[in-house]
Formats: C-alpha cells, structure tokens, sequence
C-alpha cells in the first residue's frame, strides 16, 4: 500500500488537471467566438435598400380627384413612398415601375404595401405615367412637405405600418434586391 503522502499527492494533481479542463471548457466558446469575429470575414450587409430610422411626419395635401390626403392615413400597412413633379419626367418613370414591381412580385402579400406618389408641384401627371398604375395613389403636396426625408426626395422610401422610416432605395434600383429587401421586412413582420 502506497504511502499516505502519495495518495494525497496524486489526487491533487488529478483534481488540478481536472479544474483546468473544466476552465478551459468554459473559456472556449468566448476565445472562439472572439477570434471568429474579428479573424473571419464577414458577409456584406444583407439589404440592398439603405436602412434609415425616424419618423414619415404627418404631410397633408390633395388626391388628384380633390380629396383631402393625409400620410396618417397610411398607418397600418407598409409604403412605398416616392416624391417627384407631376411631369414625371427624369427617374420618375423607372421609380413608379420598380416600386410596381416589387410590389407586384410579393404575390399574396402585396396587399400589406400601398404605393405612393407625392406630387410636389402644380403640373397634372400625364396619363402614360398613370397607365397601368391602378395600386398607385396619387397625392399632391407642397414642396417643403419633402424637404425633410431623411435622404432628400430623390428616393424611393420604405415606411412601416407604424408610420417609421425602414429603407431607402435608389430611384433607378436594383428591381429584384428591392424586391427581397421588401418580402424579407413582409415575412417579419405580423404587423400590417
């Protein structure tokens, strides 16, 4: 039999290796988590549109056939929101056909998004940029109503049901990537 001393001795380097496995199992995931973070490349952002934060103000004005318009009543459900003159001339014609599109490409779900277009003078849309536009309302507003969009009126913007800023697209965007950024924000979402 092994004298009283050995016994203790061995036992006590048996319980340090233990306690420094058990340490070193904790520590793990924190080491490799850290060194996947910053060592690991990681993939591009996953939206196409620019995210944005605050709040659509409440912008007042008319519908093309008189009737009073305010942005309140778009609460409830998503919008597509886009601000140009009535001449629709420039982007104005590939913003309306895009923010078509992508709404149009959410299948069941379009029903959730309303399409805008802010009119921000006095000049009547010609009917071809209304042609075939039968989800599209059509408000008009005074100029400084969208002087305070978060980047400027030359965008295509994306407003929740609550009435928040989401995204910002380019007036020449990317049909598809609008188009998923839109059905990614529809599938999250249960409100609207």
């Amino acid at each position: 039999m092994p004298p009283a001393d050995a016994v203790r001795t061995g036992t006590s380097a048996r319980n340090k290796r233990i306690l420094v496995l058990l340490v070193a199992i904790a520590i793990a995931p924190v080491v490799l988590a850290y060194v996947a973070y910053y060592a690991w490349p990681r993939d591009a952002r996953v939206n196409y549109g620019e995210l944005l934060s605050g709040t659509l103000p409440t912008i007042t004005g008319a519908r093309l056939d008189g009737t009073p318009f305010r942005s309140d009543a778009l609460r409830g459900r998503w919008a597509v929101l886009y601000a140009a003159g009535g001449d629709c001339g420039g982007d104005c014609p590939a913003a309306l056909y895009a923010s078509r599109q992508a709404r149009t490409i959410q299948n069941a779900e379009r029903e959730r998004v309303r399409r805008l277009w802010l009119v921000v003078d006095d000049v009547t849309p010609p009917a071809d940029a209304l042609a075939g536009q039968d989800d599209l309302a059509v408000a008009r507003v005074a100029p400084a109503s969208v002087t305070d969009f978060p980047e400027g009126a030359e965008r295509i913007y994306l407003v929740d049901p609550l009435g928040n800023y989401v995204l910002a697209w380019p007036t020449k965007p990317d049909i598809k990537a609008m188009a998923k950024d839109l059905a990614r924000l529809l599938r999250a979402s249960a409100i609207g």
